[in-house]
């Protein structure tokens, strides 16, 4: 059981829905993976333009909304909650993409945009962080045009990927990307969608929040 305030499984559902899904690749999946830290994997303008955030409270730690084996800053007014997902529940499997299940959804609605960074976490046994982010990518089919590069999120090594996703809800493709790093007790992936392009765009500053203060917990 999380700490702090869980959502069930079916909120983080109607949500991940109402964004039109999280992640995944076609043909696009291998992407590039140059050596030097890319800051657009997706080629979606950066954050040039987008608001500067103001730092918030720091999760992952102790007495923390979410229980994470990983600690970062979030940007102020985004509200975290814990996502409990019930293996045996009928909507198991869409807290679960690829090796990785969903434990933390932030809302950044309080701070003005409309969206969620998702923080998910694989068992010990996975370890690479690049074939993890892969699989994550891999489990969604609507994802395309995927872009893969070596990073870092604090001092840790990662890799980070930027995509496109398209679907029936949405009247173009819209951007997202996600990182993964490897701890002790399993691989962490945080995600970034939006509600289009243009919400992800705004979001950026917070999403690069979170990997600038990356720490083991």
């Amino acid at each position: 059981m999380m700490r702090g305030a869980v959502r069930t499984l079916v909120p983080a559902v109607l949500a991940a829905v109402a964004l039109a899904g999280c992640s995944s690749p076609d043909s696009g999946t291998s992407g590039t993976d140059p050596e030097s830290r890319a800051t657009d994997p997706a080629g979606s303008g950066g954050t040039d333009g987008a608001k500067p955030v103001a730092k918030g409270s720091t999760l992952g730690g102790a007495g923390s909304p979410c229980a994470l084996p990983v600690t970062f800053d979030l940007a102020a007014d985004w509200k975290p909650a814990a996502v409990e997902v019930d293996p045996g529940s009928d909507l198991a499997a869409l807290g679960e993409q690829g090796p990785v299940t969903m434990v933390c959804e932030i809302d950044a609605k309080p701070a003005g945009n409309i969206g969620y960074l998702r923080v998910w976490q694989g068992k010990a046994s996975d370890g690479d962080p690049r074939k993890v982010l892969e699989a994550f990518v891999a489990g969604d089919p609507n994802a395309a045009e995927a872009t893969y590069t070596r990073t870092k999120a604090g001092s840790l090594a990662a890799a980070e990927v930027g995509y496109s996703v398209s679907s029936e809800l949405l009247d173009e493709p819209k951007t997202e990307r996600a990182f993964a790093v490897a701890t002790p007790e399993g691989p962490v992936v945080v995600h970034l969608g939006g509600l289009d392009s243009e919400e992800h765009r705004q979001m950026l500053p917070a999403y690069e929040l979170v990997k600038k203060t990356l720490k083991l917990g």
